[in-house]
């Protein structure tokens, strides 16, 4: 969409063309960008919902799950007609009925070694929406290759993650950085561990917040930090941490 917005673009966005942060070069930024969403569940739903609402031109999901009835607790793009279908199939028809004038790339496969860089290659920025630290940390180790910004979230119970990283800046720390080694899957598993609906929500939606902040470069980054959440006890707090020796990002 690098043409001129038109009228009805113009009255689309216009609650956040007015803000000064934004105005018509941001907005212009915005749908001339391209992301990539991995995993189409808790977190990639209001992902997906925000970013195409805000105009994002180009929005590729992957995810090769489908969608059953215990996902609608926590999965807000989702409703009891969907069960059954493919996720990406049912969020790409969401995404169009929000922002017809947004283009959806679907992938319906696992994120992998082999096939990570023909699927990201024409994206500008991943956004981590998966259950499984083997998903997150390939996200991690191409987007350092390929030099991607990279934002990851995570959800248990009451609890939510937050990370952004933009490996264009050689000074940055990476996922590897933060975990001294792989944390168990255990941690993410909803049906184990549970999960409160909203959590999901409130993480997604910063996730969005991030991706917006970084296609527009407004802001205060989480760059080198992680945040943590906890809406049980309603703690909210940042962390930093720095580049590890001998990880791949020093490379």
């Amino acid at each position: 969409m690098k043409n001129n917005l038109n009228k009805k673009l113009l009255e689309r966005y216009s609650r956040q063309i007015v803000l000064k942060d934004v105005g018509i070069k941001g907005q212009k930024n915005i749908t001339d960008s391209k992301v990539l969403i991995v995993g189409a569940g808790g977190l990639g739903c209001p992902i997906a919902d925000y970013l195409s609402r805000a105009g994002v031109g180009t929005i590729g999901i992957a995810d090769f799950d489908k969608i059953s009835l215990s996902n609608i607790q926590r999965q807000s793009l989702y409703d009891s007609k969907d069960i059954g279908k493919f996720k990406v199939d049912a969020l790409k028809k969401k995404i169009k009925l929000i922002n017809p004038y947004i283009k959806v790339k679907s992938f319906k496969k696992k994120i992998t070694n082999k096939n990570f860089n023909n699927i990201v290659k024409s994206f500008d920025i991943i956004v981590d929406g998966s259950d499984n630290f083997k998903t997150k940390f390939v996200l991690n180790k191409y987007s350092v290759k390929y030099k991607k910004i990279l934002v990851v979230g995570a959800i248990s119970k009451f609890d939510g993650h937050v990370f952004s990283f933009n490996f264009k800046n050689k000074k940055m720390p990476c996922l590897k950085c933060f975990y001294q080694s792989e944390p168990s899957d255990e941690i993410l598993n909803c049906e184990a561990e549970g999960i409160m609906g909203p959590v999901a929500g409130t993480i997604g939606n910063i996730q969005a917040s991030e991706v917006l902040k970084k296609i527009l470069g407004i802001g205060n980054s989480l760059n080198k930090c992680i945040l943590i959440i906890n809406l049980l006890t309603l703690t909210f707090r940042k962390v930093s941490f720095s580049k590890k020796k001998n990880c791949l990002c020093k490379n």
